[in-house]
């Protein structure tokens, strides 16, 4: 790919020029070393218990969002701080598939009331690589001084970046999470790193967290309720069936969520489920739940936060699906450009309204 200078890149998409083939996200060509932001792909769903094709999600993304007009009503003119998406490592998704085959073979013995152990070490093993290269690709462009994103993948996808971060951060820093799932499982099936354990592993690993702030969860286990209320101070949640009756009563959508957000500290971090949101925005993805959030509330939200004058430091957007008809990808591409958007006002690098 030639690349070209944010000067070049701002022209080009200024002029809606249909992209080409070859070009990156938002039909971007942009040199990573002239970006403010870095999209990290993450092509990845070993342990997936339910419907899989999200580690096919970044280069789909990336693929839909050619089709978006690159101007936000919050955000303006994201593409001109600089945002560049980096090819996807087809050594992970390929390491992906071979540890996914294998975690059928466990979860096949599980059921079966057996165990397959070498099956399983595979897997954890497998998961230590990923988390090593995230890590590794994440530290790289924070040492640089650019803003990371990382695009799943399953959950388990970003806990390299949120490790990254904990080691290049002088503050301690909040998570803002959202999601139909707490994610909260140990070792779910036995996969250490299991994209249902994400937040148990950030929160034991990662020791500048301050808080984890969930919103819209709606399908979790007895264990994960009593490890948030473990945490005490250092969690909370806005279930989505109490969303739903607030709302229902007439309480603003500023109102419900102002409480939860007063919680955050001034450095936040954004992990965003797209099962979060209403089945009909993420047909596909890999374990969708009834009820959620509307796209509308989902950005409002974000904005919340820009606008509160707190700093969002990092993101990942993870577990969007894989359909024929592209829906959840347009989706997903365009809750990522929310994202970007949204971590580039926040720090100062363009302005909103």
């Amino acid at each position: 790919m030639s690349y070209r200078t944010l000067q070049e890149e701002i022209k080009v998409l200024e002029q809606g020029l249909p992209p080409v083939e070859g070009d990156g996200f938002i039909g971007g060509r942009l040199d990573p070393q002239e970006a403010s932001l870095i999209l990290i792909p993450v092509p990845w769903e070993a342990t997936v218990s339910y419907g899989e094709g999200t580690a096919l999600a970044p280069d789909a993304m990336r693929l839909s969002s050619h089709q978006l007009d690159v101007e936000t009503y919050h955000y303006i003119k994201p593409y001109t701080a600089g945002i560049a998406m980096l090819d996807t490592d087809k050594r992970l998704l390929k390491l992906s598939n071979k540890a996914r085959k294998k975690a059928k073979k466990v979860i096949d013995a599980l059921e079966n009331g057996k165990k397959s152990k070498k099956a399983l070490n595979f897997v954890n093993e497998a998961s230590i690589t990923l988390n090593n290269a995230v890590y590794e690709k994440s530290i790289e462009q924070l040492n640089n001084g650019k803003f990371v994103g990382v695009v799943g993948g399953d959950h388990s996808s970003p806990l390299g970046l949120l490790k990254a971060l904990n080691d290049t951060q002088n503050e301690r820093f909040g998570i803002l999470h959202v999601d139909a799932h707490h994610d909260l499982r140990k070792a779910y099936e036995g996969f250490t790193y299991s994209h249902a354990s994400i937040f148990y592993n950030a929160m034991n690993e990662c020791d500048k967290i301050s808080n984890l702030v969930q919103f819209g969860i709606r399908d979790y286990s007895n264990e994960e309720a009593q490890t948030l209320i473990d945490y005490g101070y250092r969690a909370s949640c806005l279930y989505d069936t109490d969303m739903q009756q607030q709302l229902a009563w007439g309480v603003s959508l500023e109102n419900v969520f102002s409480p939860y957000i007063n919680q955050l500290p001034q450095n936040v971090y954004l992990s965003i489920d797209i099962d979060g949101l209403e089945p009909l925005n993420c047909p596909n993805t890999g374990t969708p739940v009834p009820s959620g959030f509307r796209y509308g509330e989902l950005e409002h939200l974000i904005f919340m936060i820009v606008r509160s004058g707190r700093n969002i430091i990092g993101f990942d957007l993870c577990e969007v699906g894989d359909s024929e008809n592209g829906w959840d990808a347009n989706v997903g591409s365009r809750v990522l450009y929310q994202l970007c958007g949204a971590l580039l006002a926040s720090q100062g690098k363009i302005p909103y309204k």
